[in-house]
């Protein structure tokens, strides 16, 4: 999650529970999952740590409620992107360019790549929390497929074979800005994907 200051992530106020969703989102981001303990979570919070238990029944319970909040945080920035979208290759550029806004955020040691990819490699085979962040890239997969059917109607597998290619484009760009720490390869990213829509 970011470090900007939205209503969810905004240290020292409202609920415990947003207060200890934010702390554990900058830890879990900065540090990775397992690095961070409850006393750090809940020291960061500023509560007490029974308010940590009287809001979420474990830690896995923590993690997975980050891994939503991080994916429903994807989402309004994609949101805002495609209102200004005429089309479907606008909205294939709108998923490009709500990646490049969460790269954009102010993260305490920089931007470390996709916070849900992070978290996943850390969580073992089979954990709940993989799955969740399966999802999500399924889903933002869905999305470009989605508007990839406007500029290709009537060839779904054409549309389908290039979400495939623009979200390996995508996540392959994530993962070395990630270890640039900048969105600099997510603007490549997104003019390549211009590029390839052009071409259709």
């Amino acid at each position: 999650m970011s470090e900007t200051g939205t209503a969810a992530e905004r240290p020292r106020r409202g609920t415990a529970r947003e207060k200890l969703l934010a702390a554990a989102a900058r830890r879990f981001y900065a540090d990775g999952v397992a690095a961070t303990g409850i006393d750090t979570i809940t020291a960061e919070a500023g509560v007490a740590k029974m308010s940590l238990y009287n809001n979420f029944s474990s830690k896995a319970e923590l993690v997975m409620a980050y891994l939503d909040a991080r994916h429903e945080e994807w989402l309004g920035l994609y949101r805002r992107r495609l209102e200004g979208a005429q089309d479907g290759r606008g909205g294939v550029l709108a998923v490009f360019d709500a990646y490049a806004d969460h790269a954009a955020f102010a993260y305490e040691h920089g931007f470390r790549g996709c916070g849900l990819l992070n978290a996943a490699a850390e969580l073992p085979a089979g954990d709940e929390g993989r799955a969740m962040v399966r999802r999500h890239k399924e889903e933002v997969e869905g999305l470009l497929a989605g508007h990839l059917d406007q500029l290709l109607p009537g060839r779904p597998e054409e549309a389908r074979a290039m979400a495939e290619h623009l979200s390996f484009l995508l996540e392959g760009a994530t993962a070395r800005a990630g270890l640039e720490g900048a969105g600099t390869r997510l603007e490549h990213a997104r003019a390549m994907a211009a590029d390839l829509l052009d071409r259709l």
